[in-house]
């Protein structure tokens, strides 16, 4: 067999992926498949491993479609689970290491799992008593857990439609929402894309640095792994490893977060880094200013491609950053496959340029919320011509004459004032003009005379005016129906593990600033 041989298989409607990776473990034994800071591990030891997890978890209870429950920070061992519950025939469901013990135990109960794979950090933050009706399993120990040397897993051929994974939402409050993937969607969304990768002859090197629990971190993971290239985890982010791995490891490929972005374009020595070898850098997850873009094009080599699209699927727009310098405000174009529609609150279709509700569908949909058909059913806008289901994406944007989507907010965090809309971003925006305004935020809080008010949060440079002077110069270029009501400075804009900016702690904390008045 041939690397040739794969191009084939992946152009297909349909495959398995674990079927891929035994495939370029027989190509290439001894080529590297997957490192961490502290090991590494080739495609014939990948292989192998897999094998020998996936063999000890259906000795040891795992069904078809029963969830593997993963916990700790990204490394080998924890990407070598999450494979191995796949091929086993069960459902990877990584947990969010920055949820609360009574989150994490609803998680895992609401997954199934009868195995809880945990590292020795996440162990001792959370005691010995955690979840005694699991089997723990520690992620360090993993070598010696798995099944005798030479032992398979039985044979597991995945119908299109069971289970791959659960990502479980960050959210801040009650317990996630578990988003289920068919082995379908993995497949069309990530086939394609390692087939692009061997067809340009690029050398597949990832970096992967956001947390293996995050939607987000599978774009640097699984269409690498497909490709049969090599995938770097790191536990954590620090700009200086990021940037050291990147230089020795040659690295083409990463996706980082836009927070990551500005980290690494603030640090001290960037540019004495030999980032030449990347060829693609992929962005999603948050808002993803044209100024950042911009500086990121300039300072860093190869291509910038931006992501707009739900964990739980919908639309899916793709801004090749590289290809279009004047949309860089946009999050780029609906990608092949996906449509989008732009509808105001009585679900009729906007004019071009106007602001609506984001609808989109794609062929990357999520099977739907684990155990949570009410949740699902809310998540969907159903065509009353066609019954076809739509995601809501939650965002309000608006399509220009060439076709690019801007997002103006979310649609939860619209202000209406005194009858009016108002976009916290068009707010924001005239915040950051400021060049005391590091970094702008603006949230609705109730109004007994308008119903709702805009209250600005801003990181300030150092030796800056006052909030109130920065808040009357921005007031005075907006229209009476905008201006904000206060303006508050802050030290650090709250955000989730992947740099999501948390408007519900922000609005919690003006409406406390607001009753103390």
């Amino acid at each position: 067999m041939h690397s040739n041989d794969i191009l084939p298989k992946l152009a297909e409607p349909y495959g398995s992926f674990c079927d891929i990776l035994r495939d370029w473990a027989q190509i290439q034994p001894d080529a590297l498949a997957l490192r961490d800071d502290h090991c590494e591990v080739t495609w014939g030891e990948l292989a192998d491993r897999v094998e020998r997890i996936a063999a000890r978890l259906v000795a040891t209870g795992v069904e078809r479609g029963q969830s593997v429950a993963i916990l700790g920070y990204s490394s080998v061992q924890y990407a070598l689970v999450f494979l191995a519950a796949v091929r086993a025939g069960g459902v990877a469901a990584p947990l969010t290491t920055s949820a609360s013990p009574e989150q994490l135990a609803g998680m895992a109960v609401d997954s199934g799992a009868k195995h809880l794979f945990i590292d020795a950090a996440k162990s001792a933050e959370l005691g010995a008593d955690f979840m005694p009706e699991l089997e723990h399993v520690a992620l360090e120990e993993i070598d010696g857990w798995m099944a005798a040397e030479g032992s398979t897993a039985p044979e597991f051929t995945p119908d299109p439609k069971d289970s791959f994974n659960i990502i479980y939402s960050s959210g801040t409050t009650g317990i996630p929402k578990g988003i289920v993937h068919s082995h379908q969607m993995r497949w069309r969304q990530f086939a394609t894309t390692a087939a692009s990768y061997l067809e340009a002859g690029l050398p597949v090197r990832s970096l992967a640095s956001t947390p293996l629990y995050s939607n987000t971190t599978m774009v640097a993971f699984l269409p690498v792994l497909l490709a049969g290239g090599t995938v770097r985890v790191m536990g954590k982010f620090d700009c200086g490893q990021w940037l050291s791995h990147a230089r020795a490891d040659r690295t083409t490929i990463t996706m980082l977060v836009p927070v990551q972005y500005q980290r690494l374009m603030d640090f001290d020595g960037f540019d004495d880094f030999d980032l030449s070898s990347l060829a693609l850098k992929y962005c999603t997850s948050a808002p993803f200013s044209a100024e950042l873009k911009r500086e990121v094009l300039d300072r860093m080599p190869g291509g910038l491609i931006e992501i707009y699209s739900m964990t739980e699927g919908g639309v899916v727009c793709l801004l090749a950053a590289h290809e279009f310098p004047d949309k860089l405000h946009t999050v780029g174009r609906p990608a092949p496959g996906s449509e989008l529609k732009v509808l105001d609150d009585n679900d009729q279709p906007v004019a071009v340029g106007e602001p609506g509700n984001l609808i989109g569908r794609s062929q990357t949909m999520m099977a739907g919320y684990k155990n949570r058909l009410d949740k699902t059913a809310e998540a969907q806008w159903v065509d009353p011509e066609t019954g076809e289901a739509w995601m809501r994406m939650g965002d309000i944007g608006r399509v220009d004459a060439d076709g690019f989507v801007e997002l103006v907010g979310r649609a939860k965090d619209m202000i209406i004032s005194g009858g009016f809309n108002i976009y916290p971003s068009d707010l924001e925006a005239a915040l950051e003009v400021e060049p005391d305004v590091v970094e702008a935020a603006v949230v609705g809080i109730a109004s007994k005379q308008w119903g709702e008010t805009p209250i600005g949060f801003a990181v300030l440079s150092e030796g800056a005016r006052s909030p109130e002077e920065i808040c009357g110069a921005v007031n005075a270029r907006l229209g009476k129906t905008q201006r904000l009501s206060a303006l508050h400075a802050i030290d650090e804009m709250p955000r989730s593990h992947i740099g999501k900016l948390l408007k519900t702690e922000l609005r919690e904390r003006a409406e406390r600033l607001a009753s103390a008045d």
